[in-house]
C-alpha cells in the first residue's frame, strides 16, 4: 500500500538505488508511475506492505517501508530487486552497482567508480568537505540526518 514518504515514521527501512546516468524528465515520471503501480501491490506473505518512494535529482530511487506495520521478507526484497532489474532493463541504466560513488562538484551530480573516486582524493579534486551521497543508510531517519554529508563526516572518509 502506497502512502506519501513524509508519512512514514523516521525507523521506516529504506533502500537506495542510484543511477549510473542522469534520467531524463520524461523517464523519471515514467519511472514514478511504475514505481506508485508496484508499491501498491507490493506485499509480505499476503500482508500488504506500507510503503513510499522518493525519487531525488533525476538519479535517485529511494524505497521505504513502514517495518512496525508488516517487515519486508525475502520474498518481498527480491520483488523489489526484480521491480529494480526490470527498469535497469528497460532504461538501460546501473541501479544496483554498489561499486559507484556519487557526489556534488557544484550544481553539478557526478557519478564515478570507487577507483576514480579514489584517485581523484589522490589529485585533491575532492576533498573531505565534498557533499557526498551516503547510500548505506538503513532508514528514513538517517535519510534525513546523514545522507547528503561531507565525505569526511561518512564511509568515504577512509580515503582521505
Amino acid at each position: 500500500m502506497y502512502i506519501p514518504f513524509e508519512n512514514l515514521p523516521g525507523e521506516s527501512r529504506i533502500w537506495i538505488y542510484q543511477s549510473n546516468r542522469k534520467f531524463s524528465d520524461e523517464e523519471f515520471s515514467e519511472i514514478e508511475t511504475a514505481l506508485q503501480g508496484f508499491l501498491e501491490s507490493w506485499a509480505a506473505h499476503g500482508t500488504s506492505l506500507e510503503s513510499a518512494y522518493q525519487l531525488k535529482y533525476n538519479r535517485f530511487i529511494i524505497i521505504a517501508v513502514n517495518q512496525d506495520v508488516q517487515a519486508a521478507t525475502g520474498c518481498s526484497i527480491d520483488s523489489s530487486v526484480e521491480f529494480i532489474q526490470s527498469l535497469e532493463k528497460k532504461y538501460n541504466v546501473d541501479l544496483l552497482d554498489k561499486m559507484n560513488v556519487t557526489f556534488k562538484l557544484g550544481e553539478h551530480i557526478a557519478h564515478k567508480p570507487l577507483i576514480d573516486f579514489k584517485k581523484m582524493v589522490k589529485d585533491k579534486a575532492v576533498t573531505e568537505n565534498t557533499i557526498v551521497f551516503n547510500n548505506l543508510v538503513n532508514n528514513i531517519e538517517e535519510f534525513n540526518e546523514s545522507w547528503e554529508v561531507p565525505a569526511g563526516d561518512s564511509w568515504h572518509s577512509r580515503f582521505f
